[in-house]
């Protein structure tokens, strides 16, 4: 019997089996040229689906020694126009062609194929994809309980986080280093298998990756080109939590029963956002008994069967937000808003009555706010957003209350600088923690929450804006160089240039620099950097925890760079941290000099650090 595989056949690798029993036993397999370019390019763009047809292909070969089977290739190479066309038909159509110049069954997984060629009255055999019983993969092996993800490249011993968020580990889980065929074999493994599993998918296939979500296992494959070495890592959630779980205020509980309808909920990696996601989905679908879907890509939220969960429709998830919208879910999960385009498309999912619940990587509470700023109309953000919820180690660490109202932003004092602004209020207690609004052509995203103990000196609004107002003005007039302003009160500011640009500032007979302070409203020093007062200079808090000696800034210094003095003495520069602090490990000769101070009741000293 002469039989022509497609691609289809090859590709899930149960053509070598298929030739091995009775029916088809000593058939010359004929395998047509088309078939095989598909495959390599397939695998020169560095997909899992090619190499596993390529190794099926030399399975075949070696049947054909063992004179179990004879094999040939026919046909001509497809040109790259025809491959690149291959999701229309045209690869399809050549080995149907060869099927019927030779007289051959065609041999097929595809249904499509089947259909087409019976009807054009080819024989053809339809092997029906197979759904297999379900077996744990290889590499579920490396998990245990406490196993958040596990990390596989050649020659690297294997690698696990293991604990709960806030309390991760990475540990070594094997004592040898993977060899390349091991890895290689366990990647063919896990996308044969997801072809046949029915809750399993490859969700995405590119040069060089490919990210499977197998059952609960969310893992990426990367290869060269894409990556210097191969590599697999698979995530799973350790645990799968109810909103009980998370003692939230009963206050917030009836929020989201109630009118919470843009929910934004934001954390660092690894911090439990979509654990909590999915907490919530559960909390709407089976508490509120409402529709809820979920948009996400790849799909890997841990909901119950009654949440159906989309991925981009034909890469694309504004088509998916489109099906949505007639579907008209009550709520929906976007996991996760990362680019512009998914915060247009959850703001416009929102306005459009859906409830949303968004997931944000974001590093403080306010920044999933910030994030959507510039994205969507500032005036329209408190009606695409009402509540954000910040997650932590697993935990709740932050509500705020989303809110616009029409009032003299803080700190600033005349009645005309009236303005829309939008209130970010501390969910538990109402207390006012952000001020968003605009202030000429800026958005200024204010904190005007209390400042905590060591923290440097408060600038109101108005004078921060007046220094970044003045620099702006000032760069406009130079031809570069550092510019340092610092406002001194609400009625003069100080700037810092080169000596060489203070004649192009100061102006014939001062007229710059009064244009200059008539358009900020402020009486403006100009002095050469090199100059620079010691007044810049204050104290710093120090305290000691466990293994560090911190030297405490606060918030408002985050970014900074500063000197640190001792005594007198110049000792190192460093910069804030997004904690707001500044840290030493304790077994530094550093701190010794600092702790040397303290013991003689001596200051600790900070300095800008000049541009």
């Amino acid at each position: 019997m002469k039989i022509v595989p497609d691609t289809s056949v090859i590709v899930d690798g149960r053509i070598t089996s298929i030739v091995q029993e009775e029916e088809f036993r000593g058939s010359e397999v004929i395998v047509p040229e088309a078939v095989v370019s598909e495959l390599e390019y397939q695998a020169n763009r560095g997909r899992e689906t090619g190499f596993n047809g390529l190794s099926e292909l030399k399975n075949l070969q070696k049947l054909h020694k063992d004179h179990i089977i004879t094999i040939s290739f026919v046909g001509r190479r497809p040109t790259l126009e025809e491959i690149s066309l291959s999701r229309g038909g045209e690869i399809d159509a050549m080995i149907r062609s060869t099927a019927r110049d030779i007289d051959a069954v065609l041999v097929t997984s595809d249904r499509v194929q089947s259909e087409v060629g019976k009807a054009q009255g080819l024989d053809v055999v339809y092997i029906r994809p197979e759904v297999m019983e379900y077996e744990e993969l290889e590499i579920t092996k490396y998990f245990d309980p406490e196993t958040m993800s596990v990390h596989l490249k050649e020659n690297v011993v294997p690698m696990a986080k293991k604990g709960t968020p806030g309390n991760i580990q990475l540990l070594e889980i094997g004592s040898r280093p993977l060899k390349h065929s091991h890895i290689h074999a366990m990647a063919r493994e896990i996308v044969e298998r997801a072809k046949s599993d029915f809750k399993s998918f490859i969700e995405i296939e590119m040069e060089g990756a490919t990210v499977v979500q197998f059952r609960e296992y969310r893992i990426s494959i990367a290869r060269p080109p894409f990556s210097e070495a191969f590599e697999i890592t698979v995530v799973r959630p350790i645990t799968r939590v109810s909103l009980d779980d998370y003692r939230l205020p009963e206050k917030l509980v009836e929020r989201l029963r109630d009118t919470a309808k843009g929910i934004l909920i934001s954390g660092s990696p690894g911090a439990g956002k979509s654990t909590f996601a999915q907490a919530v989905a559960d909390f709407f679908s089976k508490d509120l008994k409402t529709v809820v879907k979920t948009m996400e890509s790849p799909r890997d939220l841990q909901v119950g069967d009654e949440i159906t969960q989309y991925a981009p429709l034909e890469k694309d998830m504004q088509k998916t937000a489109d099906i949505l919208l007639l579907v008209r879910p009550d709520y929906t999960i976007y996991d996760e808003l990362r680019k512009s385009r998914d915060f247009k498309i959850f703001a416009d999912m929102r306005l459009a009555g859906v409830g949303m619940i968004g997931v944000v990587h974001a590093t403080r509470p306010i920044d999933a706010i910030q994030r959507i700023i510039g994205r969507v109309e500032l005036g329209v953000i408190p009606s695409v957003v009402d509540t954000t919820i910040f997650i932590d180690e697993g935990k709740v660490k932050a509500i705020y209350d989303v809110k616009l109202t029409v009032k003299v932003p803080s700190g600033m004092q005349e009645a005309d600088l009236s303005r829309p602004v939008i209130e970010i209020r501390n969910f538990e207690n109402g207390e006012l923690a952000h001020e968003i609004y605009t202030y000429g052509e800026q958005t200024i995203v204010m904190d005007v929450g209390a400042t905590g103990a060591g923290s440097l000196p408060q600038k109101t609004p108005v004078q921060k804006i007046a220094e970044r107002e003045i620099e702006r003005e000032i760069k406009k007039k130079i031809r570069g160089g550092p510019v340092k302003v610092v406002v001194k009160s609400d009625k003069r500011a100080q700037v810092w240039i080169e000596e060489k640009n203070i004649p192009q500032i100061i102006g014939k007979k001062g007229k710059n620099i009064e244009e200059l302070e008539k358009k900020i409203g402020i009486s403006i020093g100009i002095e050469p950097l090199e100059s620079r007062k010691r007044e810049d200079i204050f104290e710093i808090p120090v305290e000691i925890t466990g293994n560090y000696m911190v030297l405490n800034f606060g918030k408002d210094a985050i970014g900074v760079a500063f000197d640190i003095i001792v005594e007198k003495e110049y000792l190192f520069t460093a910069t804030v941290g997004k904690k707001g602090t500044i840290k030493i490990k304790k077994d530094m000769e550093l701190a010794d000099i600092i702790k040397h101070a303290l013991d003689k009741n001596k200051a600790v000293l900070a300095r800008v650090r000049p541009e």
